[in-house]
């Protein structure tokens, strides 16, 4: 059975899928928070960063672009940025090598985490640790799997990302 293609994805999407992401980034945050200023600030800046790539990168050759996406980030796009061109969108190699800046959103705050917890032991650290996992791998697989892309119109024009998912072996 076909799911629904949004032409522009319901608030309640957006509004799910961005708090998933930012939940990701302040549990990052407070984990990297007992490491002090510096290294938390600049975790932020890579957050911001990443963030920015995506929009420079890629939202500005979707099909969302100044629509609403599953993410909103079609609209924000549109505001700061020209629109691309469709075809690099669908025809963009992507691989598991192209997933690392989005691991190490998850990846520093865990080794910030394990540092921290090697110095001295904290059930609020362990805690934000286990919700980081299960928010990064379970969460994003949720938004994602049943809310972003199984109602993507991009998918059907081609997205390197389902692509490199749903590769049949």
């Amino acid at each position: 059975m076909e799911s629904k293609r949004y032409e522009n994805f319901p608030i309640g999407i957006v509004a799910l899928s961005n708090g998933v992401s930012l939940a990701i980034y302040g549990l990052g945050i407070y984990i990297l928070s007992g490491l002090g200023m510096v290294v938390t600030g600049a975790y932020i800046l890579y957050c911001l960063w990443m963030e920015l790539a995506l929009l420079r990168g890629s939202c500005i050759h979707c099909y969302y672009y100044g629509k609403t996406c599953a993410f909103g980030k079609g609209r924000l796009c549109s505001l700061f940025f020209k629109r691309g061109d469709p075809q690099r969108f669908a025809q963009k190699e992507f691989s598991w090598k192209d997933m690392l800046p989005d691991l190490l959103v998850t990846l520093f705050p865990l080794v910030g985490g394990i540092i921290l917890l090697i110095r001295q032991f904290d059930w609020l650290i362990v805690g934000a640790l286990a919700l980081l996992l299960l928010l990064t791998f379970s969460g994003n697989a949720i938004v994602r799997g049943t809310f972003a892309c199984t109602h993507c119109k991009q998918r059907d024009l081609g997205c390197p990302a389902e692509q490199l998912f749903n590769k049949q072996v």
